[in-house]
C-alpha cells in the first residue's frame, strides 16, 4: 500500500461522493454510510495485519463486521477509491485482491470454491479472486476461486463467476457468460448492467429453438394437407372402379 491511511480514506470518501446519486453532503457519507464505515474498518485492521498484529487486526475486523454486516478480511489487498453501495452481506476473502476505483454492491462474495475441504492444504495459497481497476460487481454477484476479472469489466447482479473475465466485458448469469464486448469506458453502470439492449446468448438460443419449432410445425401442416389430398384422390379412384366394374387392372404378361 503505497499511499498512507488518511489519503486512502479520503479517496474512498470521494469515491462514494462521485458514484452515489443519493449523495448530499460528505457528513452523510462519514456518519451514515455503512459501506464507508466498513472500508475505514478494513483500512485500520489492514494496518495492524501488516504490522503482524494479526489478533488485533481480526478483532477490529470482527467489530466492524458486527456494526456494518460487511465482512472484509484484513489480509485482503484493496486499492484506492473503493466504494461499497449498501453492502449488507458483502464478503471479501483473505487472499482477495481488489484494484483501484472498484465498486461493489450488497451481497457480493469474493470467495473460495471449497474452503472447507482439505483446509490445511489451502493455507497461504491464493484461493480468492483478483479484481482489476474500474470493475463493477452487481448485487449478489459471486466471484469464486483464484479467477481474474479484467479492467473495466462489469459483473451483473446474481452472476456466478468461475472463470477469468477479460477486460472491457459484461458478464451475467449462472454460470456467468459474456453479453457484450464493447462499451463506453467512461460510463458508470450501476449494478453491472449497461443501458439499452442486453444481447443474452441464452435468449438467442431459446429464440432459435422457438423459430425452428415454428418452421417444423408449418412443414407438418403442409405434409398433413398433402396426405389428405392423396387420400382424397385414392378414395375417388376407388369409388370410380366400384361404379365401373368393367375397368379392371390387367396383370402384366409374363
Amino acid at each position: 500500500m503505497s499511499k498512507n491511511f488518511f489519503t486512502l480514506v479520503k479517496l474512498d470518501l470521494l469515491a462514494a461522493k462521485n458514484r452515489d446519486p443519493a449523495y448530499r453532503t460528505l457528513f452523510d457519507i462519514i456518519f451514515s454510510y455503512s459501506g464507508f464505515h466498513a472500508i475505514v474498518g478494513y483500512r485500520i485492521s489492514n494496518l495492524f495485519w501488516n504490522l503482524h498484529l494479526k489478533f488485533i487486526a481480526r478483532f477490529i475486523s470482527n467489530v466492524f463486521r458486527i456494526l456494518t454486516s460487511i465482512e472484509i478480511h484484513p489480509a485482503s489487498k484493496i486499492g484506492e477509491g473503493f466504494f461499497i453501495d449498501h453492502g449488507v452481506g458483502l464478503v471479501i476473502g483473505e487472499t482477495s485482491e481488489v484494484g483501484n476505483n472498484v465498486t461493489m454492491y450488497q451481497q457480493v462474495t469474493l470467495g473460495g470454491i471449497s474452503p472447507s475441504i482439505d483446509s490445511d492444504k489451502q493455507i497461504n495459497l491464493k484461493r480468492h479472486p483478483t479484481i482489476a481497476d474500474n470493475v463493477i460487481l452487481g448485487s449478489g454477484a459471486h466471484v469464486l476461486g483464484p479467477v481474474k476479472i479484467g479492467k473495466n469489466s462489469r459483473i451483473g447482479a446474481n452472476a456466478v463467476v468461475l472463470n477469468d473475465v477479460p477486460s472491457n466485458q459484461t458478464f451475467i448469469g449462472i454460470p456467468a457468460r459474456k453479453v457484450r464486448n464493447k462499451r463506453e469506458l467512461n460510463q458508470f453502470t450501476a449494478y453491472g448492467i449497461t443501458d439499452g439492449k442486453i444481447d443474452d446468448p441464452n435468449k438467442k438460443s431459446i429464440l432459435g429453438i422457438v423459430n425452428e419449432c415454428h418452421e417444423l410445425a408449418l412443414k407438418l401442416r403442409k405434409l398433413e394437407k398433402d396426405i389428405k389430398k392423396l387420400k382424397t384422390k385414392s378414395n375417388q379412384s376407388t369409388n370410380f372402379t366400384e361404379i365401373n366394374p368393367k375397368i379392371v387392372a390387367k396383370e402384366p404378361k409374363k
